[in-house]
């Protein structure tokens, strides 16, 4: 097996990783080769999955890459996570610089074929109304609706293949998808297409030009009107039955998706989620265009819609109840906004976008205040810290930190007195990913930490290269050892790995406080002090499980193993 985390949507676990807990391989090289290939045979195959998901762990994975050609950030973790949860600005204008060259690039390749940088490029004819904020908030209510569905229904199947023999079986389940999706997409025209093409068509305002079944509108014989000033028209048959065939598509389309999200291959979300408001909301869109027409002497519509007159555009619906829906799903409000912007170019709709949104993530949060990312997080046991959780007991370092009093003593490494094979037996022995470094056992007073990730290859090289380093050679911290008595072997000195400033806090500190540092500071472990004198370590599991253990649920339920 090559990349077994080439599958699934990859943000819950980038998520993870820029928080400061590292899943080893998850941004490696073959990881980005296989996942790039089989996304494209993915979104290809017509499954009711997106790319944007997985793109950005590809992305990522580059990134990760393009860190080891420079020494600035391949040794520095913090480096590589500046934009996780601060973004100075010199980070901002490379961020600025990186978007331009993007932008150049997308558009001199022009990979849509239309000349445009966006996705789904709209552009409408005719101004939104302050009394069409009902129905945009109608979708919102919508969305936060089916992002609720999504979201459990989901997490039960995800569940399911997890602690049932269906996990075993992933290539299986996978084909018993895809065939459970062509056979019952392919009789409908709008389950057949693709979703993007899907997303685009109902997106798009009907001109007179359009051979849409969706534009299939009763023409009167005397308009003059101009091609791009069409007034709304009655409905013809082509319309009815697109509506009964779009409300097909969005059952299948919400059944299929909660199967289909998690299973062990590339998948999205943004685009099928995307499809399922936007064929909602081009329904309550020509809903409202047909009230209109018919009843425009009504109250709501008396003073904005005069007869002969477009007031309503449907593909301005279908844009809306997609952000709604999307919003539903990933708990986004302002990036969903500036999301949609990007994809459509829609700038003057940012209002109904807004509305809808906000909205959806109301309804949504009343149900559960998790996204479907986060929720997955919680299923997989990530040591994850969400930055929406606050954290209000009394509790202190003291309480939290390990070693507790039944347990045994921490394992710390000397800064003068021990041995190469004192040394290696301790890593032989434990399994962590790092160490204190006291002046002596007796004192513990604190002089840094040391990585096991340094402290293996340092001593591996230092063997290979050093002559005289054996099993019985001190190894040393300090800066400058003694001199070497007699027949004494060869020092090690392994100053140069040291962390001289480690984080610490007292044991008197508010847990408040420090789950407030490790959230903001992505760190992975922080040393317990008093004095100087090292009391303990605090890891982000043990934050994660005091955290439960203080919300009521079983510690050992949460984390990843």
């Amino acid at each position: 097996m090559f990349a077994p985390y080439a599958c699934g949507s990859g943000i819950p676990e980038i998520k993870t990783i820029l928080s400061g807990f590292i899943i080893r391989g998850y941004l490696g090289k073959w990881t980005v080769l296989i996942k790039t290939v089989t996304l494209v045979l993915a979104v290809s195959s017509g499954l009711s999955l997106g790319k944007e998901g997985p793109l950005v762990h590809v992305a990522c994975c580059c990134g990760n890459l393009f860190c080891c050609l420079f020494s600035k950030y391949s040794k520095n973790e913090g480096k590589r996570r500046e934009v996780s949860y601060y973004f100075p600005l010199k980070t901002l204008w490379r961020s600025f610089f990186a978007a331009l060259v993007a932008a150049f690039t997308l558009r001199s390749i022009n990979p849509f074929g239309n000349s445009r940088l966006v996705l789904f490029y709209v552009e409408y004819h005719t101004p939104w109304y302050m009394a069409e904020l009902v129905p945009f908030i109608f979708l919102g209510v919508f969305g936060g609706l089916w992002g609720t569905l999504f979201i459990r229904g989901n997490i039960a199947w995800c569940r399911k293949r997890k602690n049932t023999k269906l996990g075993r079986y992933p290539v299986l389940e996978v084909i018993m998808v895809t065939a459970i999706t062509a056979i019952f997409s392919f009789p409908n025209q709008y389950t057949r297409q693709s979703t993007s093409e899907l997303i685009s068509e109902l997106f798009n305002d009907c001109g007179a030009l359009e051979s849409s079944q969706l534009c299939d509108y009763i023409n009167d014989p005397n308009m003059t009107r101009p091609v791009d000033d069409i007034p709304d028209r009655p409905a013809g048959p082509g319309v009815y039955a697109a509506i009964w065939q779009l409300a097909l598509a969005l059952v299948f389309k919400i059944v299929i998706t909660i199967f289909t999200f998690g299973m062990k291959m590339p998948s999205g979300l943004f685009i099928p989620s995307m499809a399922v408001g936007a064929i909602a909301g081009r329904m309550v869109g020509i809903g409202v265009e047909q009230m209109a027409y018919h009843h425009h002497d009504w109250f709501i519509f008396r003073s904005w819609c005069r007869p002969g007159a477009d007031c309503v555009t449907p593909g301005l619906y279908a844009m809306v109840g997609a952000a709604a829906c999307l919003g539903g799903v990933t708990r986004m409000t302002v990036s969903l906004v500036v999301i949609m912007f990007e994809l459509t170019g829609g700038l003057e709709y940012i209002v109904p976008l807004m509305a809808a949104a906000v909205t959806s993530k109301w309804v949504a949060d009343a149900f559960g205040k998790v996204g479907i990312y986060e929720a997955h997080i919680h299923l997989n046991g990530y040591p994850f810290l969400d930055s929406k959780d606050e954290f209000r007991h009394r509790t202190l370092a003291t309480d939290v930190m390990r070693p507790r009093r039944t347990e045994p003593p921490l394992s710390v490494l000397t800064q003068s007195s021990m041995t190469v094979e004192d040394v290696e037996t301790l890593i032989k022995e434990t399994d962590y990913n790092g160490f204190p470094v006291v002046v002596t056992k007796e004192s513990e007073r604190l002089i840094g930490f040391v990585q096991r990730r340094d402290l293996i290859p340092a001593i591996k090289n230092a063997r290979k290269v050093q002559d005289g380093v054996v099993s019985n050679s001190i190894v040393y911290f300090t800066e400058d050892p003694p001199p070497l008595l007699g027949n004494s072997p060869c020092p090690l000195k392994l100053r140069r790995i040291l962390n001289l400033s480690p984080f610490t806090v007292t044991d008197h500190t508010p847990m408040e406080t420090v789950v407030d540092i490790f959230r903001k500071l992505g760190l992975r472990q922080c040393l317990v002090t008093r004095s100087g004198r090292l009391l303990g370590i605090l890891t982000k599991k043990d934050v994660l499980r005091h955290m439960a253990q203080m919300a009521n649920q079983d510690p050992e339920s949460i984390m990843f193993n």
